[in-house]
């Protein structure tokens, strides 16, 4: 096993990093349960304070500004982790009065362990560097007092060879600024929510050129991020605001049944955005009746580099399967075997997948994966044909790729909005937000809808501000964007507010968890132009937080 690396995360949880041709020697050792390959992720408040109620639990008299009514609340005691892109540690709004930081530890997954020198002199003098948190072998991690003494430098050269982390997207700082942003920077006029937690920063990633991030990463930054709970002795609220289409959406994966135990691990609250796939036709779905063949289209527009596709469905189901080209040729229906299977139509190359049930899942997955001959792939309407052979349950789902990865105009010309909630907020136990527009009272269009897929269960928990929200941007100002990404940190911060009432002011020492979702559900404003809940816009109620 010398060429194995192996991460141990809580829970009987590991990541292994390991030489691909002996995976499945891996697998079969008795030591290990069950094994899934990683999958990539995707990055997906002024007003949005007001409609979200949070006025009210804020704190009274601050020196950001005096509000007429509120709890005394403002996130003390609460750690907020924000799982992202990084942060701009610089900015004024994650900075105290003094200047020093607010976050206890940043953790760069994508600066190479080593590389950085630690800015604290061994005591024999000798220069040491800085490396990956203990019990981790990626990145480098920054300690306040390492960030503090980079924020002590008078240039941004001298600062950023101390502590070179930047958000080259700014999205990690826009969430964090809405979560727990101070408002420092715009005299309180665009504060975050529970504006005096502390603070844990992971940046996703892997040192190199791959542009975004994997689930494994994330399985080691939430692990991280609780680990450091515990030393700390604080409660936490951990936001996650990215997600992918790589699964069944049933809530099964073994991310997803990773996050559902952490969220019942010490005093922990999950926070994820349901990501904004309702309006991008990723989606398509139906049921089957033996003996009627179904046609499911796809517009392919052009320079499209690749294009895949999942289809999932009852493995009791028998479906042939065949894939027709824009100019009529066709790949007839696949064999169903194991391992690749590889095909030629114009100039793209196909590459199928039959997948099988796993211990935790009786779903099956037919996976294509349509590549290039030269630079682009055929554009134009392909046809998925599917012709059922023996049904049991008929049902079918089809995802293409998530986060906006995909050209303009590319996509099922009879898309469904429902089921498009993205992997992870489709675990049982995180509670999943979705966005909606506080300036006109409606959904918002591009918020992923629920419900889960086959399980049924009520997704999105809940709804937040999600269109046009204010908060930092990298280099000190602020920028407005929208999305379920900026959704996702009102609950986190509404709930690190909670958490202060209840557990570091004793009023209720277990409210976190399941707790958590229950008490913000239960307070949520419900939108007067919807009548029927729980829905698959809304979930089981309307706006955090309103009691």
């Amino acid at each position: 096993y010398d060429r194995i690396r192996i991460t141990n995360l809580r829970n009987e949880y590991a990541i292994l990093l390991l030489p691909e041709h002996i995976v499945e020697l891996v697998a079969a050792l008795t030591e290990i349960e069950y094994m899934e390959k990683p999958k990539l992720l995707f990055f997906a408040v002024n007003n949005g304070r007001r409609v979200s109620c949070i006025n009210q639990l804020q704190t009274v008299g601050t020196e950001q500004g005096t509000l007429s009514s509120g709890r005394n609340l403002s996130g003390t005691g609460v750690i907020v982790a924000v799982i992202d892109s990084g942060i701009d540690y610089t900015h004024p709004d994650f900075r105290n009065a003094d200047g020093t930081t607010r976050i206890l530890n940043l953790w760069d997954q994508t600066i190479p362990a080593d590389s950085v020198a630690d800015p604290f002199p061994a005591e024999n003098g000798e220069t040491s560097f800085l490396g990956a948190p203990s019990g981790y072998f990626l990145g480098t991690e920054f300690t306040r007092a390492v960030i503090d003494r980079a924020l002590e430098q008078t240039t941004e050269r001298e600062r950023f060879a101390l502590c070179p982390s930047r958000d080259i997207s700014g999205h990690g700082t826009h969430v964090t600024g809405i979560a727990a942003g101070n408002g420092r920077a715009s005299q309180g006029r665009y504060r975050g929510v529970a504006y005096e937690s502390p603070l844990l920063i992971v940046k996703l990633g892997t040192p190199g050129e791959r542009s975004f991030p994997r689930t494994t990463e994330l399985m080691q930054a939430v692990d991280y991020c609780i680990r450091k709970a515990q030393e700390y002795g604080m409660p936490i609220v951990i936001n996650l605001s990215f997600g992918n289409n790589y699964g069944s959406h049933s809530g099964n994966s073994l991310l997803e049944s990773y996050l559902d135990d952490m969220a019942n691990y010490w005093r922990t609250s999950i926070v994820a955005g349901s990501g904004n796939e309702g309006a991008s036709a990723v989606h398509a779905s139906g049921t089957l009746r033996e003996n009627i063949t179904k046609d499911v289209e796809i517009a392919v527009s052009s320079y499209e580099p690749s294009l895949n596709l999942q289809i999932w469905k009852n493995y009791s189901d028998e479906i042939a399967v065949s894939l027709i080209h824009p100019n009529g040729t066709r790949v007839e229906p696949v064999r169903q075997i194991l391992g690749p299977q590889r095909f030629r139509l114009g100039n793209t190359d196909i590459l199928l997948y039959y997948g099988e049930p796993s211990p935790y899942s009786p779903y099956q997955e037919i996976y294509f994966d349509l590549l290039p001959v030269n630079e682009y792939i055929d554009s134009g309407v392909w046809t998925i044909q599917l012709v059922p052979q023996r049904i049991a349950a008929g049902n079918y789902d089809m995802w293409l790729p998530a986060g906006g990865v995909l050209n303009e105009g590319t996509g099922f010309l009879m898309p469904s909005e429902e089921t498009t909630l993205t992997i992870p907020s489709t675990a049982a136990r995180v509670i999943t937000v979705g966005a909606y527009d506080g300036y006109f009272d409606r959904a918002a269009a591009f918020s992923g809808r629920g419900y889960t897929r086959e399980t049924n269960q009520v997704k999105p928990d809940l709804v937040a501000p999600g269109v046009d929200i204010t908060s930092c941007a990298p280099g000190g100002g602020y920028v407005t964007r929208s999305g379920t990404s900026m959704a996702a940190p009102f609950v986190t911060g509404g709930a690190a507010l909670l958490m202060q009432w209840g557990i570091v002011d004793k009023n209720d020492p277990y409210l976190y968890g399941e707790k958590m979702k229950a008490y913000l559900i239960k307070g949520a404003r419900r939108l007067p132009a919807m009548r029927d809940y729980p829905n698959p816009v809304f979930g089981d109620n309307g706006i955090i937080v309103s009691s």
